[in-house]
């Protein structure tokens, strides 16, 4: 897909996300002069295409009290590491969950989940909880716990700031 001025102009202006509003298109569409329609028809274009990868909430856990947040880490049996990711993913106290190549003979995790809590120890329940989701064909696990915020931004543009 070749972007033209107007995708840019929509890329641009949404890149530090959508505004908190009951229509965020609608007032994307009045920031650039546009109709709302073509705003939506746009972005989903653009999405189909790749151009966008998926609009998301990308909530500041912190704020939300969810202080403990550890990043779990699972060696499953490659045979269902897709079938119980999807498993894992799709429950309530993980924000994100995806499959990654393992780096032997150091790095031996295949599954990677976010989890959020508001104490360790919640954090840990929950942790068990996907051990017992997983059950045999997790091989071992680990958890990585944040220590600070990184900085969460949207797409840029080259040569645009």
């Amino acid at each position: 897909m070749t972007l033209d001025a107007t995708d840019r102009r929509i890329l641009k202006a949404t890149a530090s996300g959508l505004p908190l509003t009951p229509h965020p298109f609608e007032e994307v569409a009045r920031w650039l002069f546009l109709p709302e329609g073509e705003v939506i028809a746009r972005m989903a274009a653009m999405q189909e295409d790749g151009v966008i990868r998926r609009v998301a909430v990308a909530p500041n856990h912190y704020a939300l009290g969810m202080a403990a947040n550890g990043m779990s880490v699972w060696d499953l049996d490659d045979a269902r590491a897709e079938e119980l990711g999807a498993q894992v993913g799709a429950l309530s106290f993980v924000s994100h969950c995806y499959l990654r190549p393992r780096a032997l003979p150091d790095w031996p995790y295949n599954l990677f989940a976010m989890l959020h809590g508001r104490t360790r120890e919640e954090v840990e329940a929950k942790r068990a909880e996907v051990a017992a989701l997983l059950g045999d064909a997790c091989r071992s696990n680990d958890i990585l716990y944040s220590t600070r915020i990184l900085k969460k931004t949207g797409m840029r543009l080259a040569g645009e700031g």
